[in-house]
């Protein structure tokens, strides 16, 4: 049985008191129920079949009917506390924690839309989006996710329905063995949500930013953590709450097998982000005209929180690992903790002060393991390491595009030979190049010089190296690669179909655009 890196968690420094079951419950980190055990002899599949034997068991309040009603993102209560406090290891342990054997591995997609009244092309408001979900839930059986008396999410089968900060609906999809079942997902999704939704009167939008709405039109998700962070933002970028209020992304999660698997894997696709962000370049419009941007999205991000967000140098250095990456993570500063159902403000506070029992707004408390999992979710890299990466610089689009991501990533990610031919590719770029990338993509796609060409031939090359990993998948995935396939062969992106359009057969309207990209 395979077996993790020498950093494979061990939950004994994680001491329960006499009788007492430790909760872990969080919306990105699979929720993990456990009892108390030592779990340094157990092997890393294992230990996740354990965990996701618990998956849908977490905290359940109350049944009505066949419906379950289950606790918001954050726990309802706070968590079983340890008998010591976490320290730096248990905190690099559970990173660890997530690595698995190769026939282990996962699929996971989360894609973001735009719901919209039919009519008005106006942003569904929040009495919509409730009786949506609690519509869906009736007549699919999904469970209710409940803050309060506020319906916030369903949930069922390992996926989740929820909504961002700006009302943006999202699916995070469940993991999956192969593309063939992320599509049929992503189909199935959006039968249920579309079979709902048109009896009311309302439609979805696959781009990457609000393309006519300024952010006083959007309505705001009435969730304390969103307020939180929407009072912390301009305090530390730009265009953060354009971020929160106005863009869609789709986004892939992949496993990696050890230590030393997940810091190749993190290069390679830090790396090539911004290639990405080129191929699904989407989002070309802002307040009802171009933006000078194809992607207003990816730009946004670069303006939102520094010390969150970007390219992450230091995934580069020879010392990277799990341990370097709590580092960083420990200095990013918080946005909140969760105490008997209530969000406390910890903006611009430290993780590290925290694990030292000198968070200043819950003086002499130590975090827990629920707390850890919240933080990780606030950091805003372009790939994000939980127990699992996350691929996280493409714009939300359409159908096609959803299934095609995921391809792109699996076919060099999933492929030792296609993962090792893009890390001798990329061996000699520069941090000042990967910057480079990341600030021009956004703005040229794949008309970015880079290296005496064009960013258009490193993308070529790119997706044929995605096309012979899924090849050599032997599932008869390669097709579903087609959509970021012709992007690259073309050099036209999504977002330069959109402005021809815009600019010849719509007259400079920029309402069409939501018939264009209907979902």
């Amino acid at each position: 049985m395979a077996m993790c890196s020498s950093h494979c968690i061990s939950y004994q420094s994680l001491r329960c008191k006499a009788g007492e079951t430790v909760y872990a419950n969080n919306v990105d980190a699979s929720g993990m129920k456990r009892s108390c055990l030592g779990f340094a002899s157990l092997s890393c599949d294992l230990r996740m079949t354990m965990r996701n034997l618990f998956v849908n068991g977490i905290g359940v309040s109350s049944r009505r009917g066949r419906h379950v009603v289950v606790a918001s993102s954050p726990p309802t209560e706070d968590v079983a506390v340890a008998a010591e406090p976490l320290t730096k290891e248990d905190l690099v342990e559970y990173l660890a924690s997530g690595c698995k054997p190769k026939e282990k591995w996962r699929i996971g997609t989360e894609h973001e839309k735009f719901g919209f009244q039919s009519e008005t092309l106006r942003p569904m408001n929040h009495d919509q989006i409730s009786e949506l979900l609690y519509r869906i839930s009736e007549r699919f059986g999904w469970d209710k996710i409940m803050e309060g008396d506020l319906i916030i999410g369903l949930e069922r089968e390992n996926q989740r329905m929820s909504f961002e900060p700006g009302c943006q609906f999202e699916l995070s999809g469940a993991p999956l063995e192969n593309l063939h079942q992320t599509c049929a997902e992503i189909n199935s999704h959006l039968y249920q949500v579309k079979s709902v939704a048109e009896e009311m009167g309302i439609s979805f939008l696959g781009i990457g930013f609000n393309p006519k709405w300024g952010m006083n039109d959007i309505p705001l998700m009435p969730k304390k953590r969103f307020e939180i962070m929407r009072n912390y933002m301009p305090k530390v970028g730009t265009l953060g709450l354009d971020m929160m209020l106005r863009t869609c992304a789709v986004q892939v999660n992949l496993d990696f097998s050890s230590e030393a698997d997940m810091v190749r894997k993190f290069r390679a696709s830090l790396a090539l982000q911004p290639i990405a962000t080129a191929l699904m370049a989407n989002s070309p419009f802002t307040d009802g005209k171009p933006s000078g941007y194809l992607s207003v999205r990816c730009q946004r991000m670069t303006q939102t929180d520094e010390n969150r967000a970007g390219m992450l140098p230091f995934v580069f250095e020879d010392s990277f690992g799990f341990e370097q990456y709590v580092e960083y993570a420990l200095d990013v500063p918080m946005y909140f903790v969760y105490r008997k159902q209530k969000y406390i403000d910890c903006t611009g506070l430290s993780f590290r002060d925290f694990l030292a029992g000198k968070l200043a707004p819950v003086l002499g408390e130590y975090p827990n393991i629920n707390d850890w999992e919240n933080h990780l979710t606030t950091l805003f890299p372009e790939v994000r390491l939980k127990r699992y990466l996350e691929m996280r610089g493409a714009d939300g689009g359409p159908w096609r595009s959803s299934c095609a991501l995921p391809a792109f990533w699996v076919g060099i990610l999933y492929d030792e030979v296609s993962l090792q031919k893009v890390l001798d590719m990329i061996a000699d770029w520069t941090a000042e190049e990967r910057e480079m990338l990341r600030m021009q993509a956004p703005v040229t796609g794949l008309k970015t010089p880079f290296r005496g060409g064009l960013l258009r031939d490193v993308a070529k090359e790119v997706v044929q190296l995605a096309k012979d990993g899924l090849e050599r998948r032997g599932l008869n995935e390669t097709a579903i690669l087609n959509e970021v396939a012709e992007v690259a062969e073309t050099g036209v992106t999504p977002a330069e179909k959109l402005l021809e359009l815009y600019y010849g057969k719509w007259k400079e309207s920029i309402d069409p655009v939501y018939q264009e990209l209907l979902h």
